[in-house]
């Protein structure tokens, strides 16, 4: 996941804020059950008439405790633990029990815990997921028991209302590569950045909090590490990756399957290598309302970080000159959702957009001359920014042209790294830059942070303050000249997706079109805290996520009434009645007063 966020950052200081008397709920489950439905499940804060009605007056100690109670004394225990890794784990172990308390301490802990669940604690949860499994959570559908697959989905989806599923086959985690089915922990955190905000997807039709309405969805092809295919305590099919034809029937099958059955919901596409993701995403995103994190996601937050920094440049889009370090999923979405930034905002013709980028890979830049020379076989997907020999004037005629030659020739407004490749923007590099503008832009969004192309106080230090960064992991802030502390913005999907996903799923798009993502990155920009002072970040803090999303998805709705791609019930819906109706959906992690139904409880 590039980001990244990939994430759960987003939680829920925006619903911790809002406070309103819930409706009761009717259960049909009872003593041992409630309590270990983590759905249901309050612990000590079912009230004395709840316990009794409930049967759980002797399963429960004494004492009835608050939200704020229990949060305080789940903050002590997780505290008692003393790596990230342990905190991580005993977070999850509490969302196995209770939903509504998990929430409610990330609400009151967002920005200390973001580090534990999401970048960088989760790559080595994700890598050691078979090792450290305890309970599944999700779906899981094997291709070796692909006849089953309905049936398996029927199972696991009956009787819920689901607006989203999160899936992938985990080819490419967070810069970790191929995990095979411990990809379902990117998932999952997926779903919890969605959950987090104001949400539609929380509430059923007779308006009780469900905040199950999401899936988690691995599609286990097989994985090709070698070091999970020899482990003896690999959860997941033990088998090469199954890939061409046979990858594509299998996939087709799930797609059908959500559109038969939950035609309005959401396809997050997430972690798919950079083959399949580009080639699924064009395959179906004219059909459903298709999302990939790693390609639009990734875009969307880096275009609206570019956007926050010419805001600060007094400059347009297309007066950039882009060079982006690392052609895969990331570098290839950015370059893309910028280039349609170019086109819907300034109004550049696409070819003329297309010139503005220079794409970097393994290999070097990407040119006509690297395809003819060495016979590299340059993707389909990147061949709209191939340069051209005659475009090529001063950079030397060799196939393999390096960073450092195309900064120094090209003189770049911006700077992106998605390679992975640590330390790729060196002081020669970044000081080239420098002198070729006069407030360089250097995005290195490669993560965890130990992959970054450049600290950022290095960057800082080399451009004399020059520079406007954002990374795509938390770093510290660095000194300025004069003394002051930068802030250094974290570019990162999460700050981003869950907007855009809530926009679609609360007017019920047929479609996540492309003006839909730059109307969610241009508001996001909008909140920009440099646009008020250039020495602040460039992007909103993760602490204002939740409020930031659902400014996203306001605009991403509208976008959408505008496009004409809405449900009947949407569509002429004005602007302030699209905000009201998304306040309308918010989701508070606040327990309910429960009544023992038998019959007509859910459960």
């Amino acid at each position: 996941m590039t980001s990244p966020s990939s994430l759960s950052h987003l939680l829920l200081s925006f619903m911790a804020k809002t406070t309103r008397v819930l409706p009761q709920m009717r259960v049909a489950l009872r003593g041992e059950g409630i309590l270990t439905s983590p759905r249901f499940n309050k612990g000590t804060a079912f009230t004395i008439p709840e316990r009794k009605a409930l049967g759980l007056t002797g399963r429960l100690p004494y004492r009835v405790n608050s939200l704020d109670e229990q949060c305080e004394r789940a903050w002590n225990q997780l505290q008692a633990r003393d790596t990230p890794i342990r905190k991580n784990t005993f977070l999850q172990s509490m969302k196995d029990q209770n939903w509504v308390l998990y929430y409610a301490l990330l609400a009151r802990n967002l920005k200390e815990l973001v580090p534990i669940i999401y970048t960088p604690t989760e790559a080595e949860a994700i890598s050691n997921y078979s090792h450290l499994f305890r309970r599944s959570e999700g779906l899981f559908l094997t291709f070796s028991q692909q006849d089953t697959m309905e049936e398996d989905f029927l199972e696991q989806t009956k009787g819920r209302n689901l607006d989203l599923f999160v899936c992938s086959d985990a080819e490419a985690i967070l810069g970790i590569g191929d995990q095979g089915v411990g990809g379902i922990g990117v998932r999952l955190i997926v779903i919890l950045a969605y959950s987090s905000l104001p949400k539609l997807n929380c509430q059923d039709i007779r308006g009780q909090s469900n905040p199950s309405k999401a899936l988690a969805v691995t599609l286990d092809v097989g994985t090709d590490n070698e070091e999970l295919l020899n482990d003896p305590l690999y959860v997941g099919w033990p088998h090469k990756r199954v890939r061409g034809k046979e990858y594509d029937d299998f996939v087709d099958k799930f797609v059908q399957l959500v559109r038969k059955h939950y035609p309005h919901s959401l396809l997050h596409f997430e972690d798919f290598g950079v083959g399949n993701a580009n080639t699924l995403l064009s395959r179906y995103r004219e059909d459903h309302a298709i999302f990939n994190d790693d390609i639009q996601g990734t875009g969307a937050v880096t275009l609206a970080c570019v956007l926050a920094a010419i805001g600060v440049t007094k400059s347009k889009l297309s007066d950039q000159r882009i060079v982006i370090y690392g052609a895969g999923s990331a570098g290839l979405g950015i370059a893309k959702q910028i280039r349609d930034g170019m086109i819907h905002l300034d109004g550049t013709k696409e070819e003329e957009a297309n010139k503005l980028f220079w794409l970097i890979d393994k290999f070097g830049l990407i040119t006509e001359q690297l395809e003819k020379e060495d016979g590299t076989k340059v993707r389909e997907a990147l061949k709209e920014f191939v340069r051209r020999e005659n475009e090529e004037e001063g950079l030397s005629r060799r196939s393999s042209v390096g960073l450092l030659e195309v900064v120094k020739k090209v003189k770049p407004t911006v700077l992106i790294g998605c390679s992975t490749h640590a330390g790729a923007f060196t002081k020669e590099v970044v000081e080239a830059m420098a002198e070729g503008c006069e407030r360089p832009i250097i995005l290195p969004l490669s993560n965890p942070s130990r992959l970054v192309e450049v600290d950022p106080k290095d960057a800082n230090d080399w451009t004399k303050g020059k520079a406007l960064l954002a990374t795509g992991s938390p770093f510290p802030p660095a000194k300025m000249p004069n003394g002051k502390e930068y802030i250094i913005a974290e570019c990162n999907n999460a700050l981003v997706y869950p907007g855009l996903g809530f926009g679609s799923m609360l007017c019920q798009s047929r479609q996540m079109t492309d003006k839909m993502i730059i109307a969610g990155a241009e508001r996001l920009a909008a909140l920009s805290p440099a646009l008020k002072d250039p020495d602040n970040a460039l992007l909103p803090d993760f602490g204002e996520a939740p409020e930031v999303n659902f400014e996203v998805a306001i605009a991403v709705a509208q976008q959408a009434i505008e496009d004409g791609i809405v449900s009947d019930e949407w569509k002429g819906v004005g602007k302030e009645e699209v905000r009201q109706k998304a306040r309308e959906k918010i989701w508070v992690p606040e327990y309910r007063e429960y009544v023992f139904d038998a019959e007509g409880g859910e459960r």
